[in-house]
């Protein structure tokens, strides 16, 4: 009888500790499981940060693009060596307007180099220059800004039609830019112009939008 106790006590105990090592184990598999969601959860998060910064730098690149004034055109509006956004998005869905400072190539060619300038004319209208002042389809056109009154008309002395398409841009520096006025340059295509300057990024102590 008391061998059938001790019996008894052993199994007792040995349910209790089986009991105990079951209940161990499930609480060390309920930690491991939070753990390894808490670890997801993570690497989840780590995985979305890196797809939407990566989304961004290929809106970025496609949407705006660095260009750095190389000219004097622009002066005092802007100076050499000023860097900028451009916005090569907003003429795909809309056309230039006047006053803009549009950023376009002269050609087709990748190599060709970019030039930053204001709007002045647009397609169907008739541009002249007569005595420094600028005419568009006859009527002086007063600009908002102070420029210079210009001394050299070039090939805007005689009456220009711009056509489907083409625009007649102007330097801020009417007297020392080479523009519209100049073979060089001429009537610029809607079809080479890259962007509209969007915001400066360079020097940095007039960060901000370019108005």
């Amino acid at each position: 009888m008391l061998k059938n106790r001790r019996k008894k006590r052993s199994r007792e105990k040995w349910e209790n500790w089986r009991a105990t090592w079951r209940e161990n184990k499930s609480i060390a598999e309920a930690k491991e499981k939070l753990e390894d969601k808490k670890v997801r959860g993570v690497v989840r998060l780590v995985f979305e940060i890196i797809v939407t910064l990566a989304f961004a730098a290929l809106v970025g690149i496609a949407m705006f693009q660095s260009v750095t004034m190389q000219e004097s055109s622009m002066e005092p509006t802007i100076s050499v060596g000023d860097r900028y956004f451009m916005n090569r998005v907003i003429y795909r869905v809309s056309s230039p307007k006047r006053g803009d400072v549009i950023v376009f190539r002269t050609n087709a060619s990748d190599d060709a180099a970019l030039h930053i300038r204001r709007v002045i004319g647009l397609p169907g209208e008739t541009v002249q220059i007569v005595d420094g002042q600028i005419l568009i389809n006859g009527e002086t056109y007063k600009e908002g800004k102070d420029f210079p009154v210009i001394s050299n008309p070039g090939m805007a002395s005689s009456a220009i039609t711009l056509e489907a398409g083409e625009y007649f841009v102007l330097g801020d520096n009417r007297n020392n830019s080479e523009d519209s006025r100049y073979g060089s340059i001429g009537k610029v295509n809607k079809k080479y112009i890259t962007g509209k300057l969007w915001f400066k990024i360079f020097p940095v102590k007039s960060l901000g939008f370019f108005e």
